[in-house]
């Protein structure tokens, strides 16, 4: 007994600065945005015409963000278009369809090339190196690539004998942010892939063979189950980056609002109001934490019945 409590206490000694690192680094600025996102914003009361210097404002920043009405004459009216809840609920929905539409497309495309380079031939080296580079380049590198050829006389357009505004239009420039964003990101999840193909072992493809097994009937019933755990990951990381978008369509479609992310919608409310700022950040906090966990229990949860089915099987 005393033995274990003297390595215990030893591991306590060893772990205790990391904590405090991680209280430091990450505790107090958490706390801080938490306190910042109760308090007014300094600037003038609208109500009054005269400058308030901040104090106490409950509520009052997550409403204004979460709900779409204002105040008039002492009676709650429809706001206009462009209150913060309109914007607030329209970056929420740009965010997420970001988020689907590249996740979907990532892990498709992904998957198919973490099998072509899973296979053995000449040159597999030189193409592994060269799928990677959209992933090295970095983020705002790729951005101004694809705002050049997606200008109204860029290469897109004269490929395909088409006049459209990529950058302007509201849904042309969003599916430009899309094909941007898979063609930078899609070998990120394959290197994933990749590597939960690597541990699949060949003699259960042989064995499969042998057994009279199609090709699709091996990809179905050996490829698919044994690289589920690596593929909810690869999806995990993956939502989670682009729930936080940012640079890539803050610089290819200079502000549109049709491709106005949450991140984007912060950092350009900190300029006008660093508390509101700060309970929109919370905010956005929890959409990501709660995206998350679902995809933990629910996705995840299969993951670990699928490892603990496969060591009773073995």
């Amino acid at each position: 007994m005393a033995l274990e409590l003297r390595k215990s206490g030893r591991a306590w000694l060893l772990v205790t600065p990391v904590l405090i690192a991680l209280v430091v680094v990450i505790g107090y600025p958490v706390a801080r945005a938490l306190w910042m996102s109760f308090q007014k914003d300094q600037g003038l009361d609208p109500s009054t015409g005269m400058f308030v210097e901040g104090g106490s404002a409950g509520f009052s920043n997550y409403t204004h963000w979460l709900l779409q009405q204002c105040q008039a004459g002492g009676e709650t009216v429809s706001c206009p278009t462009g209150n913060l809840g309109s914007q607030f609920w329209m970056a929420i929905g740009v965010t997420l369809f970001f988020t689907v539409i590249t996740v979907a497309l990532e892990a498709g495309i992904g998957l198919s090339m973490a099998m072509v380079m899973g296979k053995t031939f000449r040159g597999r080296a030189l193409l592994r190196a060269a799928v990677l580079i959209p992933w090295a380049i970095p983020t705002a590198v790729t951005a101004r690539l694809w705002e050049f050829m997606f200008q109204y006389d860029g290469v897109v357009n004269r490929v395909f004998g088409t006049h459209i505004l990529w950058t302007s239009d509201e849904w042309p420039s969003r599916f430009a942010v899309i094909a941007a964003d898979v063609w930078k990101t899609t070998p990120f999840m394959a290197l994933l892939l990749l590597a939960g193909l690597q541990v699949i072992p060949a003699d259960v493809y042989e064995a499969a063979k042998v057994d009279g097994a199609t090709a699709w009937q091996r990809f179905t019933q050996i490829t698919l189950p044994l690289l589920k755990p690596a593929l909810l990951v690869a999806v995990l990381f993956r939502t989670m980056d682009a729930l936080r978008m940012y640079d890539l369509p803050a610089i290819m479609t200079l502000g549109n609002p049709s491709t106005r992310t949450v991140s984007i919608l912060v950092v350009d409310q900190v300029r006008q109001g660093p508390n509101s700022a700060a309970a929109l950040s919370t905010l956005t906090f929890l959409l990501i934490f709660a995206i998350a966990f679902v995809l933990v229990k629910v996705l995840g949860a299969n993951a670990v019945r699928t490892q603990e089915d496969q060591r009773r099987a073995g």
